[in-house]
């Protein structure tokens, strides 16, 4: 599959097919494709799948396109401003917060919903109990919201992240809650009670628009 990313403040990809690819997108990332495409609405990892999904709040299907034709395209995009980073699964499965995940295609790709390690960060943490969980062999695309900033985490290093602000990191990486202390913050910093706490090894993937401070321009697809 051979991709390219264009656009400055919202970002988009194509998607260029031979005969046989096919890509898993989320829904509403669809802008334009070409006449020899084909999509449908399909659940990744069956029942089961559905149910953790529905629970995700990502939709219970996500958009499937193939086609069996050559010079082939298609154009995804998200709904909120933001760019697009590529994340090879060779380095290890990506957990994908909630509007974040776009696409993921290759022979082995695995898209399923991963539940929080611990309770603290399911209830707090603002990324949710579920959480959308991508391995195997292949490329996925990430969205974030305004600009990205990465990070990669050595082994036990810790970095706290504002709620809202994380888009995507490794498996690898712990994820949990941290209380910002003090009553002047909790009621006037706009932080709210907790922060998220990443532990290492892994890489993180920040994003510098709160996620839920832009929703109200449009719903990521996702």
């Amino acid at each position: 599959m051979e991709y390219t990313i264009g656009g400055e403040i919202a970002q988009n990809v194509r998607l260029d097919f031979a005969p046989g690819e096919t890509v898993w997108a989320s829904n509403g990332s669809l802008m334009a494709h070409s006449k020899g495409i084909q999509w449908r609405l399909r659940v990744p990892s069956g029942f089961s799948g559905a149910l953790r999904r529905s629970f995700a709040g990502e939709g219970i299907s996500l958009t499937y396109l193939e086609t069996d034709q050559p010079e082939q395209y298609v154009l995804l995009a998200s709904n909120t401003p933001g760019r697009i980073w590529r994340w090879d699964l060779a380095d290890g499965p990506v957990v994908a917060t909630r509007g974040s995940f776009l696409a993921a295609w290759g022979e082995q790709v695995d898209i399923d919903v991963t539940i929080a390690r611990r309770a603290g960060a399911a209830i707090f943490g603002g990324a949710g109990l579920f959480l959308q969980r991508v391995s195997g062999q292949g490329q996925v695309l990430i969205h974030g919201s305004g600009n990205f900033h990465e990070r990669q985490l050595a082994q036990g290093e810790e970095i706290l992240v504002s709620t809202g602000n994380l888009a995507a990191f490794a498996d690898s990486v712990d994820y949990d809650i941290q209380g910002v202390g003090g009553c002047s913050k909790i009621l006037f910093s706009g932080e709210g009670l907790f922060m998220t706490r990443l532990t290492g090894p892994g890489r993180v993937l920040l994003q510098t628009l709160k996620r839920g401070k832009t929703s109200s321009a449009g719903s990521a697809g996702g």
